[in-house]
Formats: C-alpha cells, structure tokens, sequence
C-alpha cells in the first residue's frame, strides 16, 4: 500500500470529511471512477482520430491479390 498527504483548502477538506469522501475506501473508488473515465474518453479520442483518417481507396480482393504477385514478381526479379 502506498501512503500519500495531500493539500485542500480548508473549506473543501470540511465539506469532504463531512460527505465521507476522506476515508481510504472513498478516495481509492474515486480515483478508479476517475481513472475509467480518462480511459473512456481516450479510448473515444481515439476513435475520433481513426475516423478522420481517410482510408483512400478500397481495394476489391482480386486488386490485393493482384498487388501481392506484382510484388513477388519484383522481388523474384531482383533475386537474379
């Protein structure tokens, strides 16, 4: 377990103490709260930045296949 102090206005650790967000299990569940939430919304910025990439062209599976042995082809050229 790890130990920590912190520092809150006077007013703010009253109102805290009062609510009982003070002890250690009401601030251990609030930092996961916290801790989630950071991760959903990096997880949703992330999806933000996945959808504005532009995918370009699609490509059919014959096209793929068809860029896959233009390649082998090149490689089996420069092999020699």
């Amino acid at each position: 377990m790890t130990t920590f102090q912190i520092t809150l206005p006077d007013a703010l650790a009253a109102d805290a103490e009062r609510a009982g967000l003070l002890s250690s299990d009401s601030i251990e569940e609030l930092l996961r709260e916290k801790l989630k939430a950071q991760c959903t919304e990096q997880l949703f910025a992330a999806m933000d930045r996945m959808a504005a990439v532009d995918d370009g062209e699609y490509m059919s599976p014959e096209a793929v296949a068809e860029e896959i042995a233009n390649m082998r082809a090149e490689r089996r050229a420069q092999a020699r």
